[in-house]
């Protein structure tokens, strides 16, 4: 393939490692919450909502069960900016590749892990990684996004679903695409999951390692070959 020139996307930017990446993160919502201990984490407003009814309640134990996932997604955001920025003078792979490539191999472990295994084990170790993921992954060919929940894509296409009803512009019903399908990823990832728990149990969480592969493989092709001299750019969104 011929090296992208400065107007196009680098590959981490591209449709279908967003649309794979929101599939994973539908995997493991539905995941975490049947199996390992009735958390989310993808996003933590509904954690932090449960935190503060814990707290009303008086109950300490739950309050601080639930800081757990919290504190993970908070460290992720922390240690993802900095790796991000680190990476760089390696000059191998992007860190874009390199945290799907970790993601790939902490799901793997995770998959793995015996039922009597605390289940905070794995809450904090996704929570941490979809942290990670959502502050690298920022925007899908020029369009903020999120790769890890579903709020603000719902939100986006009302608001341009509304402009193109009015106006009948082409780029509000561009965004009513991009962001609809990106909810249609992470639904069916999360549905995907729900079958493959009730059919597989623990070792399910192996489908979405899938996915990760794939990207991982993906990436990993672009930033050895047609995008090895593009290291340094910074994806859009940063």
């Amino acid at each position: 393939m011929n090296q992208p020139n400065e107007n196009e996307f680098l590959e981490c930017e591209k449709r279908w490692v967003y649309w794979c990446l929101i599939a994973a993160a539908g995997w493991f919502g539905a995941y975490t919450f049947l199996l390992r201990g009735g958390v989310f984490c993808n996003a933590q407003t509904a954690n932090i909502v449960l935190f503060a009814m814990a707290v009303g309640k008086g109950d300490v134990k739950g309050a601080l069960y639930l800081l757990i996932p919290i504190t993970a997604y908070f460290a992720g955001a922390f240690f993802s900016e900095y790796l991000g920025k680190t990476v760089k003078r390696f000059h191998f792979l992007r860190w874009d590749t390199m945290l799907i490539g970790l993601e790939f191999l902490a799901v793997i472990i995770l998959a793995l892990l015996p039922a009597n295994v605390p289940n905070q084990i794995c809450q904090i170790t996704l929570n941490f990684i979809c942290s990670m993921q959502f502050n690298t992954f920022r925007q899908l060919e020029g369009t903020p996004a999120a790769t890890t929940f579903v709020t603000n894509h719902i939100r986006q296409v009302g608001s341009h679903l509304a402009k193109y009803v009015r106006h009948r512009d082409a780029a509000s019903a561009e965004k009513v695409k991009t962001h609809g399908l990106m909810i249609c990823f992470f639904f069916a990832g999360g549905v995907v999951s729900t079958v493959c728990c009730r059919l597989f149990g623990y070792p399910s969480l192996l489908g979405s390692a899938a996915i990760l592969l794939a990207v991982f493989v993906g990436l990993a092709h672009a930033d050895l070959s047609y995008e090895k001299n593009l290291l340094e750019r910074v994806p859009r969104g940063h």
